[in-house]
């Protein structure tokens, strides 16, 4: 589900409570990581989880071919 397309409105708010319930953050921190992800979810969660910024949360995700659990520390 992380993997969502934020192509309406409905879309971009259930992709705020992924980040939310993932991360365990608030609504604001959820929307703020989302812009600076370029509504990218799998971005967003990274940079959170990880307390990256955008370029390493990209290179933390293609490097570990697109998983979000192969990016976190055991």
């Amino acid at each position: 589900m992380v993997d969502l397309q934020l192509t309406n409105q409905k879309l971009t708010e259930r992709a705020k409570k992924i980040i939310m319930i993932i991360c365990n953050c608030d609504y604001t921190t959820a929307e703020n990581y989302l812009f600076l992800a370029n509504n990218n979810v799998k971005i967003a969660l990274v940079m959170i989880l990880t307390n990256s910024d955008y370029p390493t949360a990209v290179k933390l995700l293609n490097n570990a071919d697109g998983f979000i659990r192969k990016v976190l520390p055991e």
